[in-house]
């Protein structure tokens, strides 16, 4: 079996995820055949809209395959991460631009390179196991993929707060936060599909859906809003640690325990995606900061600590999460001249 299975059935294009052993981790050759087939489903009249899978019950996709992009930060090479990072975001562009309905199916875990893959879908559908997240300050780097710009567009300050955590979101908490739009039983998924195909009717959803389950992010809305509502995380730091709440504590351990510059960069890059309100900015700043993130050093010592040796004792280059100064973060943030990121491939 392949890594991805990409087909016409009836009415619809199906993009199927077919590695649940590695809990279906996007490799750059699965990027490359998403991006080369959207534009020509795009322009066949026979699709009416894409579905996008995963097989197996753990994950829809847990995130991108790290392991050739370690190996090569290790041998003091960062243009194996650029280069994989430089395609899986204009796949990520193609996605969010797509001029047909998307409706993709997220079972499981749909987390960092996941999302950009299904959560730019027009229609996204989860379920009783849904987890999704974008935890990339966890392991030294910024959320990208696009989600800075669906972090943005989060009801009030719930984008800084997942950004900043990593917190895993329940299906109910994927759908408030706008990561998710319908919840519908996994056993009636096969039947949905069924339909799709045969009719291309992208309203059939509707006739699907359910009521979501209750979200913990909405009962918790007023204190982020509270908490997450200054310019920087330093901000943030000392109105958590003035308080003694249960949830300013719990917070406090989550953002103490991520890389400091990566956890500073993912609420400016916050910032800035909800004022500009576009995917072209949002993708250019996220790769503006893993380009340089790439050499700092972080994001190869976060996939140490958390994927290779597992020791979960990340030494990062900062001590401590308000330690990155402002000026740090805007230098990441610059632009690359020449190595700036295009995205005229998804034109």
């Amino acid at each position: 079996m392949s890594d991805i299975e990409i087909r016409k059935t009836g009415r619809i294009g199906r993009i199927t995820l077919t590695r649940p052993d590695a809990l279906n981790a996007v490799t750059l050759s699965m990027v490359k055949a998403i991006s080369t087939t959207l534009p020509q489903w795009a322009d066949d009249d026979e699709i009416a809209m894409v579905v996008i899978d995963g097989v197996g019950e753990k994950a829809f996709c847990a995130g991108g395959d790290i392991a050739d992009i370690y190996a090569a930060l290790v041998a003091g090479d960062p243009s194996v991460a650029r280069d994989f990072w430089r395609a899986e975001y204009r796949m990520n562009a193609a996605l969010f631009t797509f001029p047909k309905p998307v409706a993709s199916f997220l079972q499981g875990f749909t987390m960092g390179g996941g999302v950009g893959v299904g959560c730019h879908a027009s229609h996204r559908i989860v379920c009783a196991s849904s987890q999704i997240a974008m935890p990339e300050v966890s392991i030294g780097l910024v959320p990208d993929v696009g989600g800075s710009l669906l972090l943005a567009r989060a009801p009030g300050r719930v984008g800084e707060y997942l950004g900043c955590t990593a917190t895993r979101m329940s299906p109910g908490d994927a759908i408030f936060a706008g990561f998710a739009d319908y919840f519908i039983d996994e056993a009636r998924w096969q039947e949905l599909i069924e339909t799709l195909e045969k009719t291309g009717d992208w309203t059939a959803i509707d006739r699907f859906c359910e009521a979501p389950p209750d979200s913990e992010l909405e009962a918790q809305y007023a204190e982020i809003n509270t908490f997450f509502d200054g310019e920087r995380l330093r901000d943030t730091l000392i109105m958590l640690r003035a308080s003694d709440s249960d949830f300013a504590r719990e917070t406090l351990k989550r953002l103490e325990r991520n890389a400091p510059l990566a956890t500073c960069g993912a609420m400016e890059l916050v910032h800035r995606a909800r004022v500009r309100d576009r995917i072209d900015e949002a993708l250019r700043g996220e790769f503006r900061f893993a380009y340089r993130l790439a050499e700092q050093g972080d994001f190869q010592e976060g996939i140490r600590a958390a994927i290779i040796d597992r020791d979960r004792a990340p030494k990062w280059a900062h001590a401590a999460p308000e330690d990155p100064t402002a000026t740090e973060v805007a230098a990441m943030l610059l632009p690359l001249g020449a190595e700036e990121l295009s995205l005229e491939e998804t034109s």
